[in-house]
């Protein structure tokens, strides 16, 4: 009987499901595996485990899969992809015909919501990207460029935007919820603690930040609630960047032309920023209306490591 391994590797924690022809046998997850982030002694860590643990419960040993599919951020560029690849070999002998395919996060996410269609995809989980693809295969990104100068939307950006806004609003007077939970959530007194913090080499974890910041919109917190608005705009923003860019239209039309509903790239979201808040969903939505009326915005969230799955399965 032939095994496929589908392997979603995200920033803050891995996900794995091994499946036969037709019925998925084991899931499991560990934490992140991102190199770029966490380097590759944890990306290691985090795949041998999830590895080890589907063929524990499907009772099968590593070599008797067929076809792994992993993606992972970053794995376009072909270090990573090298380094995945010795990660995998060490847990699967040469002699075993496996086939591996290493692809980005995006692929694996636009798989899983679009099959081989048309479509784009937005994720907002630890980083964020919308990415992109039209009928005749042509695609298209926006986002992603990394936490210190991108990533809007992402729990990495609301969180680091949520310490600026505890010291914003301290600058204004103005209470927020956010202060006195950020500081009990990283153990500390003061503000001028939490300022240090966050200005610590290398960075606090601010992703961690991203649920305080739901507890606080939950409370009402006008200031949480608009951290999360503003992300669901931002990331509404790119997405119309990326549909409007793989939009049929003649050279010299501008990307902010009007586009007949019929021609727009339907939209899908993903990731742990669009699951865990109703909030940032529903203003992706009410943006992308506005700025592209009629476009197709998926309600279901599509899940990555299914894309991998499938892709595994056609290797």
């Amino acid at each position: 009987m032939a095994y496929y391994l589908g392997i979603d590797g995200g920033g803050t924690k891995t996900r794995c499901i091994l499946a036969d022809e037709t019925t998925v046998l084991a899931a499991a997850m560990s934490g992140g595996c991102n190199i770029v982030r966490l380097g590759e002694p944890q990306a290691r860590e985090a795949l041998h485990n999830v590895i080890r643990q589907v063929c524990a419960t499907a009772r099968i040993s590593p070599d008797r899969i067929r076809a792994i599919c992993v993606g992972a951020a970053g794995a376009a560029r072909p270090e990573i992809e090298a380094q995945l690849r010795s990660i995998l070999a060490e847990l699967i002998p040469q002699t075993t015909p496996t086939k591996i395919e290493i692809v980005g996060d995006t692929v694996i996410a636009l798989e899983a919501a679009f099959g081989a269609g048309p479509g784009a995809i937005a994720i907002a989980g630890t980083g964020s990207i919308v990415y992109g693809r039209d009928a005749r295969g042509r695609t298209a990104r926006a986002g992603g460029w990394g936490f210190a100068i991108s990533d809007e939307g992402s729990g990495h950006w609301i969180g680091r935007r949520a310490i600026s806004a505890i010291v914003s609003a301290r600058d204004q007077g103005v209470e927020t919820a956010l202060t006195a939970m950020v500081l009990q959530e990283w153990k500390l007194a003061t503000i001028d603690e939490l300022v240090q913090q966050a200005n610590l080499t290398p960075p606090p974890d601010f992703p961690r930040l991203f649920s305080i910041v739901l507890r606080a919109a939950d409370k009402a917190d006008a200031i949480a609630r608009h951290l999360l608005a503003d992300a669901g705009t931002r990331l509404a923003n790119l997405a119309a960047i990326v549909v409007r860019r793989l939009a049929p239209h003649s050279p010299g039309t501008a990307l902010s032309a009007s586009i007949p509903s019929s021609a727009l790239l339907p939209v899908a979201m993903t990731g742990s920023v669009f699951r865990q808040s109703p909030l940032v969903r529903q203003i992706f939505y009410n943006t992308l209306q506005k700025n592209l009326p009629g476009i197709d915005v998926r309600q279901d969230l599509a899940d990555p490591v299914e894309g991998a799955l499938a892709r595994a399965k056609r290797l």
